[in-house]
């Protein structure tokens, strides 16, 4: 079955509201021939005649009576969608948005978010959800609006990424802890007990492959699957935790921090959205108070780069 063409609900919005087939023509800016071919082809569409003549003009049949109303409303809502976007008015948008990140994001962002927000926007509403994994079928699905982390292998060719700041790994461990006692080098570190953050099965990170360049082992006493889970433990122990530097400031306020004696590389932590976001008004605000919520708290800003 051939698909209609959607052009005639405009033709017969037209000439059910004039009534007249110069009239619409004019309005439509069709020929008076142009447009009889337009009726005709609606009779043809819609199995009734819809204009009847009644003396000199033409009067509406019980099925165009019945149209009217109906295509004006259907039209109206078409010609709303390919207009360009309203100016977003902050005061009265009213929207739930779904945030997905990692641990110590929520903990270290989220004050400063929420409160650019209510600031803002009062009546937007923000569902934060764990990112337990890179895949990007809840962005893509809709699910998710819009998630932060590391760019990964399984994060989709299609999403939209920009930089926030830049992180890199640092050790913490309880205020006293024996290992301040004297210079943090490669092999006191090791002479401790570690706990290693992994959302998998893995029994070594990059740390190990660091040491084991310097012909160095270090014993990993508990695994955990987040930075808050290392941090607790370290407090409450001799134990040594790895984390995230700036994702992870709020949780480690009365901790000891400390840079690693080996070399990781930094990394980058990104915003990422789905492309059909990209020119939503309401999106837009909020990835601009994510990039300037993120710069206040993590000191550089990275530059818009999608």
């Amino acid at each position: 079955m051939s698909r209609p063409d959607l052009n005639l609900l405009v033709t017969l919005d037209v000439l059910l509201a004039e009534g007249n087939v110069a009239r619409a023509a004019q309005r439509l800016r069709l020929s008076p021939s142009a447009m009889s071919r337009a009726l005709a082809r609606l009779r043809e569409v819609t199995g009734d005649p819809l204009l009847v003549r009644a003396g000199r003009g033409l009067v509406p049949t019980p099925r165009a009576l019945e149209l009217r109303d109906e295509v004006g409303q259907v039209v109206a809502a078409a010609e709303a969608l390919l207009r360009p976007a309203k100016h977003l008015d902050l005061a009265t948008l009213a929207r739930t948005f779904t945030l997905r990140n990692r641990e110590g994001f929520v903990d270290t962002f989220g004050p400063a978010l929420l409160a650019r927000l209510t600031r803002e926007a009062p009546h937007v509403k923000i569902r934060f959800v764990p990112k337990p994994d890179k895949e990007s079928t809840p962005l893509r699905d809709g699910t998710v609006d819009l998630e932060t982390g590391v760019i990964g292998d399984t994060t989709g060719p299609e999403v939209r990424a920009q930089a926030l700041f830049r992180d890199r790994f640092i050790g913490v461990v309880r205020k006293g802890h024996p290992l301040l006692a004297g210079p943090i080098t490669p092999e006191r570190y090791v002479e401790g007990s570690h706990i290693l953050v992994s959302r998998g099965r893995r029994e070594r990170g990059p740390a190990d492959e660091a040491l084991a360049l310097m012909g160095l082992t270090r014993t990993v006493a508990v695994t955990v699957a987040s930075f808050a889970e290392a941090v607790t433990l370290a407090r409450h122990s001799d134990l040594i935790a790895q984390v995230s530097d700036r994702s992870t400031l709020s949780l480690r306020d009365d901790m000891a921090s400390f840079p690693l004696p080996i070399d990781l590389p930094e990394f980058t932590i990104s915003m990422l959205w789905h492309p059909r976001m990209d020119a939503d008004p309401a999106h837009r605000w909020l990835r601009q108070c994510f990039r300037e919520v993120c710069a206040g708290k993590a000191g550089d800003f990275l530059p818009e780069q999608c």
